[in-house]
């Protein structure tokens, strides 16, 4: 009988997920850098962020959210389910309507409150590629879009919220770690 062959395959281990940062971590209050470099770290950010939209089960997800500082972030459109969107530098370029829509954020855990979004939007960003685009969210699309641009600029559903209110959750916020 013969001797089994070892082979020696570069196979690459399994990367755990990062996890998603949560409230007070300071790295969510950071303002997230542009990018320049359309580079596969890039293209590894993009899938990782689409791939924690499905494993999360969400519908928006940025890149400081991971803990990662570039201005990246990610959409599972309701319109469309088949196709998520990654967004690149993105920025809104034009607004309309607005209404009070509760929102929650994987950040946040727990809380929900009533934020006054728009609810139309025209978007200009790039792809993970570097192609750019526009594109027009309305409704729960376009409140997405804009809770993740929040993320890039280091500010959270919370802090949009009246006084009032932010002093209604303030416990449940010292709960996080605040």
């Amino acid at each position: 009988m013969a001797e089994p062959i070892a082979l020696d395959l570069d196979v690459p281990e399994a990367v755990d997920p990062r996890p998603i940062l949560t409230h007070p971590d300071p790295r969510l209050r950071l303002e997230a850098r542009p990018v320049e470099r359309f580079d596969g770290t890039i293209t590894a950010l993009a899938d990782e962020l689409l791939e924690a939209l499905v494993r999360t089960e969400s519908i928006g997800l940025a890149a400081p959210q991971l803990g990662e500082s570039r201005r990246v972030l990610a959409i599972q459109p309701t319109v469309d389910a088949s196709a998520p969107r990654v967004y690149v530098n993105p920025r809104i370029v034009e607004r309309s309507g607005l209404a009070f829509v509760e929102e929650r954020c994987l950040s946040l855990p727990g809380i929900a409150a009533s934020v006054r979004r728009s609810t139309d939007v025209r978007v200009e960003a790039v792809d993970a590629s570097g192609a750019p685009f526009e594109a027009t969210l309305g409704g729960l699309d376009a409140v997405c879009l804009q809770h993740e641009i929040d993320h890039l600029d280091g500010t959270l559903f919370v802090d949009r919220l009246l006084w009032l209110q932010r002093l209604a959750l303030r416990r449940r916020l010292r709960a996080l770690g605040a």
